[in-house]
């Protein structure tokens, strides 16, 4: 056998057939990947360095013996962790790619083939992966937003149009963040920026390849930033551009699903999100909201919130270029998933 190498398009295509090894350092892995890649790093943090700083100052030789040093003592658990995730996969095939496609992800491809697997690695490696994930934003698709006021219960019409046969992306799942002062309780620590592109790049990847002339790609209107990251600009502006199907909501309806989702968490953490929204909540009305959570009249602090809330989407909403024509109310009498998902449907 022997190593082969795959454009971007080829190496998608294939990594959703097969096992992604990603064989740069454990910080380069963890800061952004390729989604679904498996960390089988060459060399680590301070070896990746070590071996850097040689190659840099000394010569490329002197920077391949260092890190042959270092391969040499790894090469039995490199081959065993790549063969324990194959059985599980049922496969003897896996793609390989460093940050450039270069000696990295040649060592260890060269490991692997010898050792049986059949191998292909990514031409210009992970650097060409972020390319291809730009260039995902810059592509035209046909998107259908669903808005309403916070308390609408977006996502879960959006999970409901999804178990409908429907083309679905959740902004706020893969940023994991609500998109509020709140949002970011009982979530997961959101992923950095680079890697929330990923993410996003493929589902939209995903999602165009099962478009069809009757289908549409469904999300939830959002401000540009949800939590600590950000949806990239041209994409935004795709879906800034796009009709908006307005979820109307009565206000008492959605202050009840916000109690019953939030109304759970400890006072301190209301409390600290509360105060980070105190500049633009105002000092009295963050203050009363607070008097509100030590008076256990979790209530009476959400419909300030709430208030609030509804008033930044409006103005929020407001700025599209044609608010008039591409926002359509769709009249609702209650936040129940499933009937307001077959309203948008209809």
């Amino acid at each position: 056998m022997a190593v082969t190498k795959l454009l971007i398009d080829e190496f998608i295509v294939l990594s959703k057939q097969y096992p992604v090894f990603d064989v740069r350092s454990e910080g380069e892995f963890e800061h952004a990947h390729i989604p679904g890649a498996h960390s089988l790093p060459l060399f680590n943090n301070e070896e990746r360095k070590i071996v850097g700083t040689a190659y840099k100052q000394e010569s490329k030789q002197k920077a391949i013996k260092i890190g042959l040093k270092y391969f040499g003592v790894k090469m039995v658990k490199m081959v065993e962790a790549v063969e324990q995730l194959t059985e599980d996969a049922n496969t003897k095939t896996v793609l390989v790619h460093c940050w450039r496609g270069g000696m990295r992800s040649a060592g260890v491809a060269w490991l692997l083939d010898l050792y049986g697997f059949k191998v292909y690695t990514l031409v210009g490696g992970y650097k060409t992966y972020r390319n291809w994930v730009l260039k995902q934003f810059d592509l035209t698709y046909p998107i259908q937003i669903v808005g309403g006021y916070t308390g609408s219960g977006k996502t879960e019409v959006l999970q409901e149009l999804s178990n409908r046969g429907e083309l679905v992306i959740d902004l706020e799942g893969l940023a994991h963040h609500k998109g509020s002062a709140f949002g970011a309780l009982g979530q997961p620590p959101q992923p950095r920026q680079e890697m929330f592109e990923n993410l996003l790049a493929t589902q939209l990847s995903d999602k165009a390849v099962l478009l069809t002339s009757e289908k549409v790609i469904w999300l939830e209107d959002e401000s540009q930033r949800i939590g600590e990251v950000n949806i990239p600009t041209i994409f935004f502006k795709q879906m800034r551009e796009k009709k908006v199907l307005f979820l109307d909501i009565p206000f008492d309806e959605r202050l009840q699903y916000i109690l019953q989702g939030y109304g759970k968490f400890s006072k301190e953490h209301l409390v600290n999100a509360v105060i980070r929204i105190k500049k633009r909540l105002g000092g009295l009305e963050t203050k009363t909201a607070i008097n509100c959570l030590i008076e256990d009249d979790i209530m009476g602090c959400f419909a300030i919130l709430l208030k609030y809330y509804d008033k930044g989407y409006f103005a929020g909403s407001q700025k599209r270029e044609n608010p008039e024509q591409l926002i359509h109310k769709i009249p609702c009498n209650s936040v129940d998933a499933k009937t307001n998902a077959i309203r948008l449907l209809q």
